[in-house]
């Protein structure tokens, strides 16, 4: 018979947390949430505090900087999850900061056991006490003991029936407290400025009897509160046809279903190369437009300019009645999890089959600057996180012709994808043409002809093979693409 006592976890309502934590919040646990000040810490316990509070499961609010209620309310009141209603019926806010700032610690700690007797409350907060306590630590107060009241109400707070939390500014992860060792789980909340771009971060430096995500994860703060952007966790990937007998996607251009044996494979990933002009947006667009004369909606994501009805106005119309989603956040602090959360929101609300990303290179500048140097892992897990959703992904990629060699992606990242299109551009007596050429197709045959293409007002033209009179690297290259 097993005697293994099972632990209650709490929803916190922040999204991406529960992910993030292992499966929610240990109920009766005791947590600290540190870091600097304005990571979002006050935030965060407002946001879990009116999603868990009930009247029959009230929340205690202690209020210990010197910031009164009244104040702070004021602030967070302008966040969606905010609830008026739940103030002094599910949620109480008590202030210490008349009894910290009279530098009786010992008279601090008993107000808050008397207040926790007196509302039994489901849930504790202690917001923030460490500044205040430090600035009153003076000759007049030689017995304000601060590592001792720490831990005194750490003992106490793991002691009482309530899950509990002390939100406290803390600049290093390194420094020496007891409350870090009396804690059930830690919290840390941090930011950093690069260039004209903010990136906030959460750690769980612990959360006992569970397994949390390691590393750092990245959240954003907006009107409905704060959005925690938990990694998508790879699996092994299945094919949902045996190759060969693949149920094929049409992309609209004739020609180059032909080119894919068929057109592309349902559940691949595309990568379609060429140089500025060569037409990739084009064929990314016709992707789009072909899924939905079918009856499948689409999402695209696009880094660079959103579509008009002057440049493209089959897309526009598209995103217009809601066929095809569209991502095109201007943040300039984008996380890879954050921007595969865009998209795989866009592809839950959809119904999604069809993703396209244009272009990769947008997509590296979109990022944050400390994002940038992990760009070909970041990728790797946006290819692998869509794959899992079971959706067919385009992704355009600029590619300088340098005629003399042949390369698919500037960024090493070809082999992460099912099937590579590339386009280019030769010079034959005095004309600029286009070709392109199907390099790869995964477990499925496919053309290896070089086709001559034209661009005109209906999208792309896929023409005859090349002859031998018109080899791709027999054409000599125009001296003002050369200078390009």
């Amino acid at each position: 018979m097993s005697t293994k006592l099972s632990i209650k976890r709490l929803n916190t309502g922040v999204p991406g947390l529960d992910e993030v934590l292992g499966g929610g919040l240990p109920e009766l646990s005791f947590n600290l949430i540190a870091g600097p000040p304005g990571s979002g810490k006050t935030t965060l316990a407002h946001q879990m505090m009116f999603a868990l509070a009930t009247p029959q499961r009230p929340a205690l609010y202690f209020t210990v900087l010197g910031e009164p209620p009244l104040k702070m309310l004021r602030y967070q009141q302008q966040f969606e999850f905010f609830k008026n209603q739940a103030i002094n019926d599910s949620v109480r806010y008590i202030n210490l900061s008349i009894d910290t700032l009279a530098g009786n610690l010992d008279e601090v700690l008993r107000r808050i056991v008397t207040e926790v007797e007196t509302y039994s409350p489901a849930m504790v907060f202690v917001d923030s006490f460490r500044s205040v306590v430090l600035a009153s630590q003076t000759q007049a107060n030689p017995n304000n003991n601060l590592p001792q009241f720490v831990q005194q109400l750490g003992v106490m707070m793991t002691s009482w029936q309530a899950t509990t939390f002390l939100i406290g500014e803390y600049f290093s992860q390194t420094e020496s407290n007891p409350i870090f060792t009396v804690a059930d789980g830690l919290i840390w909340m941090g930011q950093s400025v690069q260039r004209n771009s903010m990136v906030r971060q959460m750690q769980i430096m612990k959360m006992r009897g569970q397994p949390s995500l390691p590393g750092l994860h990245t959240f954003r703060i907006n009107q409905d509160g704060i959005n925690v952007f938990a990694p998508v966790q790879p699996v092994a990937r299945t094919r949902a046809h045996p190759p060969g007998t693949a149920v094929r996607l049409k992309t609209g251009i004739s020609g180059l279903d032909e080119m894919l044996g068929g057109g592309l494979p349902k559940g691949y990933s595309l990568l379609v190369a060429g140089p500025s002009g060569s037409g990739k947006s084009i064929l990314a667009a016709s992707f789009l437009a072909c899924g939905a004369q079918q009856g499948e909606t689409g999402v695209i994501a696009m880094f660079e300019q959103r579509p008009n009805r002057s440049q493209n106005p089959a897309l526009a119309e598209l995103i217009d009645s809601d066929s095809v989603g569209l991502v095109d956040s201007r943040a300039p602090d984008l996380s890879i999890d954050e921007i595969v959360h865009l998209l795989l929101r866009e592809v839950d609300r959809l119904g999604a089959t069809r993703v396209v990303i244009d272009s990769l290179s947008g997509f590296e500048l979109a990022l944050a600057p400390t994002f940038r140097e992990d760009f070909r892992e970041s990728l790797s897990r946006l290819v692998s996180a869509l794959n899992q959703a079971g959706v067919s992904v385009l992704m355009t990629c600029e590619l300088e012709d340098r005629y003399t060699d042949l390369r698919f992606s500037p960024y090493g990242t070809a082999f992460m994808t099912d099937a590579i299109i590339v386009q280019r551009y030769i010079e034959v007596d005095s004309r600029l043409l286009r070709v392109m050429a199907v390099v790869k197709v995964r477990a499925s045959a496919h053309s290896d002809e070089l086709r001559l293409y034209d661009i005109n007002d209906t999208g792309i033209v896929v023409g005859q093979p090349m002859s031998n009179q018109e080899g791709l690297l027999g054409g000599r290259p125009s001296q003002k693409l050369k200078g390009a």
